[in-house]
């Protein structure tokens, strides 16, 4: 809140998938919170909107990541390292979201610290409903850490 007035909620969405990026922009519009989203659609223009580069310098500072693991130029397995590796950014919860099932693939997300993995649905309904579950729990029940705001 600031000034009094609620402000939205920062979704980052890294996401190579234009069918999965207009899902989950749709779930989350018709969700119950005013979300704002974001999309990057590879690894480096990830590391440009969370470090605020090139035609990213007014990105805002996201409240929950949403990420891709299998993504061009910059792989969200690496992408995932930097960002849990950074003292300014480390905090921002990142949801992994994502095709692989793959017993190494969720491994290797938690030893990054990942904050949860998500196999993705491939039925549309159960992903728009995966989706707003996502926003109720990241939202409504977990605490979030407040990040300074620049006034």
């Amino acid at each position: 809140m600031l000034n009094g007035v609620l402000k939205p909620i920062e979704v980052l969405l890294i996401e190579d998938n234009a069918g999965d990026i207009r899902l989950t922009r749709e779930a989350l519009r018709d969700g119950k919170l005013a979300v704002n989203v974001t999309v990057a659609m590879d690894g480096i223009e990830a590391g440009d909107i969370l470090h605020h580069c090139n035609d990213h310098a007014n990105a805002s500072r996201p409240d929950l990541i949403l990420l891709d693991l299998n993504l061009p130029k910059k792989d969200g397995r690496q992408l995932l390292l930097d960002i849990k590796q950074d003292a300014d950014l480390m905090c921002i919860p990142v949801v992994v979201l994502t095709t692989s099932n793959a017993d190494s693939d969720i491994r290797a997300t938690y030893g990054a610290h990942a904050n949860c993995y998500i196999t993705k649905p491939i039925d549309l309904e159960s992903y728009v409903e995966t989706v707003k579950l996502l926003e109720e729990f990241w939202f409504t029940l977990v605490k979030l850490p407040v990040h300074d705001v620049e006034l």
